[in-house]
């Protein structure tokens, strides 16, 4: 069964830093593309961090410069380091795989910025 189980999330001040993780199971993990996505109320969800297979990356212009992607391989986790937390930055983060063509989404963790 295919899994993405994220944690990390929580609620910090603006300023802080909050680091996302999120385990996937090993039949997924490495493939095409491992990212963060979020979704604010009432918003459509967005792209916040990909990683390409080859290890690209990409970011969403609000969050160059403050967030970072990585993953480990030995522990089939990637991760979203956040650092410099805006109140806009306030949303459920969902862990994403894209393998063969098929999407896999894990079930969101909140995080909230207070100001």
């Amino acid at each position: 069964q295919v899994q993405l189980v994220e944690s990390g999330g929580g609620l910090v001040q603006a300023g802080g830093s909050l680091k996302l993780s999120c385990a996937v199971s090993e039949t997924i993990f490495g493939g095409n593309l491992m990212g963060w996505y979020r979704q604010c109320p009432g918003k459509q969800r967005e792209l916040v961090a990909v990683m390409i297979a080859g290890g690209s990356t990409n970011y969403a212009d609000s969050v160059k410069g403050r967030f970072t992607i990585s993953r480990d391989n030995a522990k089939s986790t990637l991760y979203l380091q956040m650092n410099s937390l805006k109140p806009e930055d306030t949303a459920v983060y969902y862990c994403a795989a894209m393998k063969n063509l098929g999407w896999y989404w894990g079930q969101g963790t909140q995080v909230t910025v207070s100001s």
